[in-house]
């Protein structure tokens, strides 16, 4: 409940709406009381052959008649005391009778001013009376729907904004949250979390807002209106409520469980859809569409069967709260109807009413309570749909609240550009699930250096490279710009000196250009187009695209070849036009052709500026000045290329077998 307050908070910001909103369901809940009212007129008046005016001259008349009663009374009363003889019973009719003089005195006053007004403006005759009791009611009905439209349009209004302003948040935080969080939760539980759980959540507050709202105060209206006619049958009736709330405590808290249950399990089916078509390749390839069908069957069945459970909650839930809200209206109706039908004032010894009732204050008394189920109904609906919003509202909180590691200096340093050299200092990392992968990194990079990293598979390459681009933070140790640590770098700062050009080479559904402009988003067409003839992608682009930079790119490239891919890729870091080129196995997946443009492209690129490259090939490693060999989270040798040949086994194993597989 904590995180769907956080979202009220949000929606509160809206004011206006919410006080429109307030505003339209007064007047919803005023419409609906009146027009449960009219069947007093009706059945006390109309079908009695009167009119207004005759019958609030005779309220007049029957109420100056009971105040002369009463008058009488109590002078005997006081007649009785005087003479000294006067009884306790006779002292407690006299306050009864003060007490019931005070409610008629109101009567008659308010009858006395409303009489020349209803003999006025009133139709004379029963039938021109009961047209306008319809007009009234159709008066009423209009009125209520133009304020439910308002109030509706209002309500989706705060809704909307809010869930709008809710995803922008959850988005803003994925985008910094720790990569081995996209690693263990995968992307797929993100984006289900993003449209599937804000989903309800929106759902949840709509309903909060708006029927929340709205319908108590129907609810409320009516049960006045009951309390008008007869309060203490109301309090009779009502003494079976505390048992509705203890059954829908029960019921909201296993409508919770199981919805999120049903949310984890959408999660997961988001997750088997993102690999099977992300891998669509290799399913059909290796021709196991029918196990994918049968893990899209499973996540599917465990779905359903999440979702039953939550509607069979939902429907114990509505069902439950109906059948003792008849057992409420019931007691009224036999209770109601013993007094009416006796003409008595009392019930098992305890008094209902100053006066018997008649049949129409009674089926007025039965209308309201009637009136007050109908919003009673669905408010079991809107606790529904709120536990599940509230349990939506604890997953998106889950992430927007989910700590990081990597976070910005108090007061961050800046540092000049270029910088004179990279230092990494007994560097040790160890991810949260995982083995340690760096156990005390010492190297040193001058500006202007081309330097290679080499080693087997885990010994720490790609994560050397994660932490200078400080996509996370050393355990031990230090990494630095000249002397300055880059955890006391603005990031912003650190990463506009860095272009990174991965093995995975990812592209945006959009066209080329922006696809190279990616990154730097002042860069004009005539920059975008030089970065692109230093990346030797400029000719490929004008001949073999369909309309030049302006193509449109399908969603990870799929339009392009490998070779191209990467070099838009190339083309994007040369733009940045950074201090530090980061290459990681970047021409691992290429044609040989492709990579002797990238070749070609680098050697003049990185003049007077660092390149780190992460390879194995032994064309790549030629272009190094030095090369670093790593081994178990360790720098086990840097030389250059001819030192290492001669004194680092592994080193001449590996460019021999490059070599050997080139040939």
């Amino acid at each position: 409940m904590k995180s769907f307050r956080r979202v009220l908070k949000l929606a509160s910001r809206r004011r206006l709406s919410f006080l429109g909103v307030v505003a339209t369901s007064l007047i919803i809940a005023a419409m609906w009381g009146g027009n449960i009212g009219v069947l007093y007129p009706i059945t006390e008046v109309v079908f009695a052959g009167e009119d207004l005016a005759s019958y609030v001259h005779q309220q007049v008349e029957a109420t100056d008649e009971e105040l002369r009663e009463i008058d009488d009374r109590i002078a005997q009363i006081d007649a009785t005391a005087a003479s000294g003889a006067v009884r306790e019973d006779q002292q407690a009719e006299k306050a009864k009778l003060s007490f019931r003089r005070k409610a008629a005195a109101h009567s008659s006053d308010w009858l006395h001013w409303a009489e020349p007004l209803v003999v006025r403006w009133a139709p004379p005759g029963p039938f021109n009376t009961l047209l306008l009791v319809v007009a009234f009611l159709i008066a009423c009905t209009a009125i209520k729907l133009v304020a439910l439209t308002i109030n509706l349009i209002l309500v989706q209004y705060i809704a909307e904004g809010t869930v709008m302003e809710l995803r922008e948040k959850f988005f803003r935080k994925s985008l910094h949250l720790d990569l081995d969080h996209f690693g263990e939760n995968g992307s797929a539980n993100l984006t289900s979390r993003l449209t599937n759980d804000v989903s309800h959540v929106g759902i949840g507050l709509s309903t909060l807002i708006g029927r929340v709202i709205r319908e108590p105060l129907k609810m409320a209206v009516c049960l006045f209106g009951a309390c008008a006619v007869c309060p203490r049958l109301l309090l009779l009736v009502l003494v079976i409520s505390p048992l509705v709330a203890i059954v829908m405590q029960r019921l909201s808290r296993a409508i919770r469980r199981a919805s999120r249950r049903v949310m984890e399990e959408m999660s997961g089916l988001y997750g088997m859809l993102n690999d099977a078509f992300n891998g669509i390749r290799v399913v059909r390839s290796f021709n196991t569409q029918a196990h994918e069908r049968a893990r899209f069957r499973s996540h599917v069945d465990g779905y359903f069967r999440r979702s039953m459970k939550v509607a069979f909650y939902n429907s114990m839930a509505r069902s439950t709260s109906e059948l003792l809200g008849l057992i409420m209206v019931g007691m009224a109706i036999i209770a109601g109807g013993y007094l009416t039908i006796n003409q008595e004032t009392h019930l098992l010894g305890m008094r209902m009413t100053e006066r018997p009732l008649d049949s129409s204050k009674m089926l007025l008394f039965f209308a309201f309570l009637i009136g007050a189920s109908d919003p009673a109904r669905k408010l079991t609906d809107v606790w529904s749909a709120l536990q599940r919003g509230i349990v939506a509202s604890s997953r998106i909180y889950e992430i927007i609240d989910a700590p990081v590691r990597v976070t910005e200096p108090a007061v961050a340093i800046k540092t000049p550009r270029p910088h004179r050299e990279i230092r990494m200092e007994n560097v040790h990392f160890q991810y949260p699930s995982g083995p340690q992968v760096l156990r005390g990194i010492d190297l040193t990079i001058p500006h202007g250096e081309t330097i290679a990293l080499v080693g087997p598979n885990g010994c720490g390459k790609s994560t050397l490279i994660s932490l200078l681009c400080r996509f996370d933070d050393p355990l031990e140790g230090r990494l630095c710009l000249d002397d300055c640590s880059i955890d006391q770098m603005a990031t912003r700062d650190l990463r506009r000196r860095i272009a990174l050009v991965t093995q995975r080479t990812v592209l945006f559904d959009d066209t080329i250009e922006n696809n190279i402009r990616y990154g730097s988003p002042s860069a004009d067409r005539h920059a975008v187009v030089r970065a692109a003839k230093l990346a030797f992608a400029d000719d490929f682009i004008l001949r073999k695209t369909p309309h030049g930079y302006e193509t449109q790119l399908g969603s990870s490239g799929v339009r392009l070849s490998g070779g191209q891919m990467q070099r838009i890729a190339l083309a994007r870091a040369f733009l940045r036009n950074p201090d530090i080129l980061i290459l990681d196995e970047a021409t691992s997946q290429i044609d040989i052709e492709s990579e002797m443009l990238i070749h070609r492209a680098l050697e003049n690129f990185l003049q007077g500026r660092t390149g780190i490259m992460v390879t194995h090939r032994a064309s790549t490693l030629a272009m190094a000045d030095r090369v670093a060999v790593l081994d178990q989270g360790l720098v086990a040798d840097v030389g250059t290329h001819d030192q290492l040949m001669a004194s680092n086994g592994f080193y001449r194993n590996l460019y021999g077998s490059d070599l050997a597989d080139a040939a």
